[in-house]
């Protein structure tokens, strides 16, 4: 593996011969967008459509692809035998998200991979910088037939607008994407301005859900934690803050109202206020400070009073036929342990099955992992009852997914929405089918 340094090239073809390439990229410190420019020769956008970022994941020729790279933030993955002849570069590049200069990146780095292996890094930090918001990080370009890299290293004071202007483009939605509703536009202005600190991951969740065909997709969203003594450690560390953002990031891409529901659960259940834009930073310290740790953990509780907050005619118990809603419940159900109501919660997900809510279980542990039975990229924990329920029988659809981790923020973020996507959208038309949702 080479180390690069600035205006450092590198062939191609030594590392690539087949002329696909991955590219990693990481940061930290500071929120950066990605991006990567199809240029011609005069070093100009070929058009808008070649400029591959969160909202454009691919070109047309898919050349260049928007990519999730084991162990980096973002990626791209190149095969430059799709790109047309009139493209001669590949500007790859980032900007801050949010605010903030490049000043403040504590490091970063670009890397080279082919065949799944790293071949070559160029590695970046704060110091190299000092009001710039944008970086030029590195350059594809064609020589003499045969395709090279670049280090390049290079500063923009502008971001990302400074970026589009210096290869000659505009950001712009594609054409035949229809207008953002009223709501929608003042959803995103109160983020920006409420919270911005979400506007990268409502951007990672925007770019999912458009690959599972729910970009229109209207849901409730609510959260349901585990607060039992062994989770504090996850708490302490901030863990659960962070996944409480993620989850509330992909409630204001499904609802417009800029918040989602909460519940705890250890030996009892409570329901705080809802997290919101306005709560949001240190809303999981202060409902735990509202509502300690217990002893006990018990996911049938927790259940029965998620149904019986939207769905209460039920009571919380069995239906004689199917509940019908205009739309969806999506649940994000967080544990590190097992429960001590193992009969409560399967009667409560049978239950459950005939109403439009779909269970999304996350087991938090340091079990031994290996190949899962439905995606190869995550794996069994010491979780056996939840791996149970996910195949439990006797419901009237599958209504639940359930995966592990080591730690909440194992996976980067377009990864974790895309494993949260995996099952709800063939949930929802087994939802449909079955008169779950009107």
């Amino acid at each position: 593996m080479e180390n690069l340094s600035r205006g450092q090239r590198l062939p191609l073809a030594g590392i690539a011969p087949d002329g696909r390439i991955e590219i990693g990229l990481a940061a930290t410190g500071l929120r950066l967008d990605f991006a990567c420019f199809g240029l011609g020769a005069d070093g100009k956008l070929l058009d808008e459509s070649y400029m591959t970022f969160f909202n454009q994941p691919r070109t047309p020729c898919g050349g260049a692809v928007l990519a999730d790279i084991p162990g980096d933030l973002s990626g791209f993955s190149i095969d430059t035998g799709l790109l047309p002849a009139n493209i001669d570069q590949l500007a790859i590049t980032a900007s801050v998200d949010g605010d903030g200069t490049l000043s403040q990146l504590a490091s970063g780095y670009l890397r080279l991979l082919a065949g799944g292996a790293e071949q070559a890094r160029f590695a970046f930090s704060g110091k190299d910088f000092a009001e710039e918001r944008a970086i030029m990080l590195g350059n594809l370009y064609r020589k003499d037939g045969q395709w090279r890299f670049m280090a390049v290293g290079q500063g923009f004071n502008g971001g990302l607008d400074a970026l589009v202007a210096h290869f000659g483009g505009a950001v712009a939605a594609p054409a035949a994407a229809p207008a953002p509703a009223p709501a929608r536009i003042s959803l995103e202005k109160r983020i920006a301005s409420s919270a911005p600190h979400l506007v990268s991951l409502v951007k990672h969740a925007t770019v999912s859900l458009e690959k599972a065909g729910l970009a229109e997709h209207r849901a409730k969203v609510a959260l349901v934690l585990d607060i039992s003594g062994s989770m504090r450690s996850l708490y302490k560390k901030g863990l659960v803050q962070q996944f409480a953002d993620r989850i509330l990031a992909l409630g204001c891409k499904f609802d417009d109202d800029g918040e989602i529901d909460v519940f705890l659960f250890g030996k009892n259940v409570h329901q705080p206020a809802p997290m919101t834009l306005a709560n949001a930073r240190t809303y999981i310290r202060d409902v735990v400070e509202a509502h300690p740790l217990e002893a006990d953990t018990c996911y049938g509780k927790a259940m029965e009073a998620v149904r019986r907050f939207y769905f209460p005619d039920a009571n919380g118990g069995e239906r004689k036929s199917v509940q019908s809603a205009p739309v969806p419940v999506f649940v994000m159900f967080v544990t590190d342990g097992s429960t001590s109501d193992k009969s409560v919660t399967e009667k409560q997900l049978r239950w459950a099955s005939q109403e439009p809510i779909f269970w999304q279980f996350m087991g938090i542990g340091k079990g031994k992992k290996s190949k899962s039975k439905k995606l190869a990229a995550f794996a069994h924990s010491d979780f056996p009852f939840l791996e149970q329920l996910d195949e439990l029988p006797g419901r009237l659809i599958d209504n639940a997914d359930y995966f592990s981790v080591e730690s909440p923020d194992e996976h980067s973020d377009s990864a974790l929405y895309d494993l949260l996507m995996a099952e709800y959208p063939g949930w929802i038309t087994l939802a449909k089918q079955h008169r779950l949702l009107a």
